[in-house]
């Protein structure tokens, strides 16, 4: 199984979206990194076949995904940043309803709203109203619609959106087990998340796809990079104004920081084991990493 996207570009008019993406994904956890306007969501979409890209195409099994249609569709799970439901539908409302919208069969449907709602946790309030649901609550419905139909790829945007921690682990172990024989592809802002499950990682900047790899991969890119220095709490709102403090903790009368910086900030700095967190914050939050891409 193999889903591939070729030079794939959204623009609307002057601004390009999306700038000539192009990636091949077999079966897998595929986290998507990105600021706010990165190009994530619109990615996603034409992914989708929601919208239509400006130029590229895209591949399932080798068939453009337009030309199949239906056919698509059948395979493809959804979650959009902000998924509509109706309020006055209980869980087991809703999903039937959906259910419906993706033909599958009556007594196939009831099973497997069941299974799901028990997955994610919602078992015991299948036969309340979607409106008394808490925002967490509401997410986990949305996660449960865009696996009704065991679709083989899943697409979701910024799933852990209002998830507790103990919700987001469980999401986590969800996914991992079922991107098995699965193409899953994710967003999201809490880059531990995509560090805990994703087989590889795709960081985008401004439309572009900069960096690909695996976790491992992608963090050997920030080594040496990352420095901790223990300095008073004075000279720490120093550092923060001049460098790109990752983290900071209060030792006793001292203040011990976390520095991303090509070279060593100071004679006393400590080089540290670098994360993703690490190395989106370089690309994104520091004058080195500003115009890094793929090929420094």
């Amino acid at each position: 199984m193999e889903l591939s996207f070729d030079r794939l570009t959204k623009q609307y008019g002057s601004k390009i979206a999306v700038d000539r993406v192009s990636a091949v994904l077999k079966p897998g956890v595929y986290g998507l990194l990105g600021e706010n306007g990165a190009g994530k969501t619109t990615l996603m979409r034409m992914l989708c076949a929601i919208l239509e890209a400006t130029s590229g195409e895209v591949f399932f099994n080798g068939e453009e995904i337009t030309a199949m249609g239906a056919a698509y569709r059948n395979i493809l799970g959804y979650l959009p940043q902000d998924f509509g439901y109706y309020p006055n539908y209980t869980a087991t409302e809703f999903l039937r309803y959906i259910a419906a919208l993706k033909g599958i069969p009556g007594n196939i449907a009831k099973k497997r709203i069941r299974e799901l709602l028990e997955i994610v946790g919602l078992d015991h309030v299948a036969s309340k109203k979607v409106k008394t649901f808490s925002g967490g609550m509401k997410q986990r419905v949305g996660i449960a619609q865009a696996l009704l139909n065991n679709p083989q790829v899943l697409i979701l945007d910024e799933p852990t959106a209002g998830l507790d921690p103990k919700e987001r682990v469980r999401l986590r172990n969800l996914l991992a087990d079922y991107a098995g024989n699965k193409i899953v592809i994710l967003s999201t802002h809490i880059v531990p998340d995509i560090e805990a499950i994703a087989d590889e990682v795709l960081l985008m900047k401004s439309g572009k796809l900069i960096l690909q790899g695996t976790v491992p991969q992608l963090v050997q890119k920030a080594d040496g990079k990352v420095w901790e220095l223990s300095v008073s709490e004075k000279e720490a709102r120093r550092w923060e104004t001049e460098t790109t403090v990752a983290n900071f903790r209060h030792e006793g009368s001292q203040v011990v920081l976390r520095i991303l910086s090509d070279t060593k900030p100071a004679e006393y700095a400590i080089p540290c084991e670098a994360t993703l967190e690490d190395l989106y914050l370089y690309y994104f939050g520091t004058t080195e990493g500003a115009d890094k891409d793929e090929n420094s």
